[in-house]
C-alpha cells in the first residue's frame, strides 16, 4: 500500500481507527439511504407509474436525447474555448512585460469574480444594448462558461507552471531557448500532468454549470430532460434521479480519460 508523502503512515492503532471509522461513516450513509428509500416509497415515488415513461424510446427522443446533445455542444465548445482562453491569459500572467501582466491578472481576476450566472444572464439580456444585436442561447451560456472557467484554468496553468524548479527554465535559457520556446517546449509539457487532476476537475465543473443555460431558455439536460419530463408526467423525483445519472456517467467517463491522459 503506497500513502502520501503529505502525511505519515499511520501506525497500527492509527490503522484500527480509520477502519472503525470508515465502519461508522458506511453506516451512517447505508441508515440514511434506507431512510430516504421509506421516505420515497410512502410518497410512492417507487411506483412503476412514475419510472415506466423513463423507458420509453419517445420520452428519450423528445426530451433526454435532445438535452444531452444541448449539454454536451456547450460543454465541448465551452471547454475549447476557456483552455484556449486560459492558456493565453495564464501565459500572459507570467509575462515579464507589466503592460502585458497586469491587465492579463485585471481580466483574470474580474470574471473569476462574477457568478457565472450573471455572466450568461448579461450576454443574453444585454447583448442587444452592447451589439445591437440579441445573441443565441446557446452563444450566451458558451460565452459565460468561457469567460468564468477560463479565468479559473488561467491560474491553473500559471499555478502549474510556477510549481516547477526554476532550474528547469533556467537550464532551457542557457541552451539559447526563447521565452516562447521555453514555455511551450519545457514548462508545459512538464506542468500538465501536474494539472492534469485540477483540470478534470474544472471541466466536469463546466459541464455541470451548462445547467445555467435553463435560465435563458437553452434545452439542456436539466430544462429538458428533467422538467420535460416531469412537466408532462409528474414524476420529478424519478427524472431528477435520471439526470443525476446520466450527469455521474458523463464525469466518470471524464475522469478515466483524464487518468489515461496522464499515464500517457
Amino acid at each position: 500500500m503506497s500513502y502520501s508523502n503529505l502525511y505519515e503512515r499511520p501506525g497500527p492503532r492509527g490503522i484500527r481507527r480509520n477502519r472503525l471509522l470508515a465502519v461508522v461513516v458506511a453506516a451512517a450513509l447505508l441508515a440514511l439511504a434506507y431512510l430516504v428509500y421509506v421516505r420515497f416509497d410512502e410518497k410512492d415515488q417507487w411506483a412503476a407509474a412514475k419510472w415506466t415513461p423513463l423507458l420509453r424510446a419517445d420520452v428519450w427522443a423528445t426530451f433526454i436525447l435532445p438535452g444531452l446533445a444541448g449539454t454536451l455542444g456547450a460543454a465541448v465548445a465551452g471547454v475549447v474555448l476557456a483552455g484556449l482562453f486560459g492558456l493565453v491569459f495564464g501565459t500572459a500572467r507570467m509575462s515579464e512585460h507589466r503592460w502585458i501582466r497586469v491587465p492579463a491578472a485585471t481580466v483574470v481576476e474580474f470574471f473569476r469574480s462574477v457568478p457565472l450566472l450573471l455572466l450568461i444572464f448579461f450576454a443574453f439580456f444585454g447583448s442587444y444594448a452592447v451589439l445591437g444585436m440579441n445573441i443565441s442561447a446557446f452563444t450566451a451560456v458558451v460565452f459565460g462558461l468561457t469567460l468564468y472557467n477560463g479565468s479559473v484554468i488561467a491560474e491553473i496553468i500559471r499555478a502549474g507552471v510556477l510549481s516547477l524548479p526554476r532550474g528547469q527554465g533556467e537550464a532551457a535559457y542557457a541552451m539559447g531557448m526563447r521565452k516562447g520556446q521555453v514555455m511551450r517546449l519545457v514548462l508545459l509539457p512538464q506542468a500538465l500532468k501536474a494539472m492534469m487532476p485540477a483540470l478534470v476537475s474544472q471541466f466536469i465543473v463546466l459541464l455541470k454549470d451548462s445547467a445555467l443555460g435553463l435560465i435563458v431558455g437553452y434545452d439542456e439536460l436539466v430544462d429538458r430532460g428533467l422538467n420535460g419530463i416531469a412537466a408532462n408526467f409528474s414524476n420529478v423525483i424519478p427524472a431528477a434521479i435520471l439526470i443525476a445519472g446520466i450527469f455521474i456517467l458523463i464525469n466518470l467517463s471524464l475522469d478515466r480519460l483524464a487518468h489515461r491522459l496522464g499515464r500517457h
